[in-house]
């Protein structure tokens, strides 16, 4: 069976659906870049039945595993995973009126974060919403010891991953007509980045 569980996938769904439901459209085609296990993409699919959702992983593992899970409780509205790496140039998915992306960014050297901003900014339209989960630094500064120590244990796995300072990500984001219109503070110390193109 390739189908994977993610404990922090089934914990923090119902706080993100919550977010989701109000600020992304209300038709259109929402990708979702590094779609993991495949857990998400089916329960926001299933909550979300006016958008069609176009899960991705950049992995023959990950995308295995969401199409275990779409084969299993797949609406009709999810469409097949497509293997998608942001730092490589075009993306297969040429249109999107929304793009998201949950807990990619601190697991993946700062180069993805800059090459996920620059696709979303050149595949979204006016108006459309990059929303970013996660945890997050502010001014510098680790909102919770707990997220220094996560911090902390990504750098040990790979020293060019770990924990995104807000101030870094909005500048960044702006670079490419991503501007941070809010932030939303999440359970276990994490956040929501709504960034919307301009």
């Amino acid at each position: 069976m390739h189908k994977r569980t993610s404990e922090a996938a089934l914990r923090n769904r119902d706080a993100i659906l919550a977010v989701l439901e109000r600020v992304l459209p209300a038709a259109g085609v929402v990708l979702e870049i590094a779609s993991g296990s495949g857990e998400h993409a089916v329960a926001f699919a299933t909550a979300l039945g006016g958008l069609t959702w176009q899960p991705s992983e950049r992995d023959a593992e990950g995308l295995a595993s969401i199409a275990a899970w779409a084969a299993e409780l797949g609406p009709p509205n999810l469409r097949p995973a497509v293997e998608l790496d942001v730092q490589r140039w075009p993306w297969p998915v040429r249109e999107a009126d929304a793009i998201v992306c949950i807990n990619m960014i601190h697991i993946a050297p700062w180069s993805a974060c800059e090459a996920l901003l620059r696709g979303a900014g050149a595949l979204l339209q006016p108006g459309a919403p990059l929303y970013l989960y996660g945890a997050m630094k502010l001014d510098g500064r680790f909102t919770a010891p707990s997220n220094a120590d996560f911090d902390a244990s990504l750098r040990a796995r790979d020293p060019s991953w770990g924990v995104r300072d807000l101030a870094e990500v909005t500048a960044a984001a702006q670079a490419q007509g991503l501007v941070l219109e809010e932030l939303v503070p999440m359970p276990a110390n994490n956040f929501s980045l709504i960034l919307r193109r301009v």
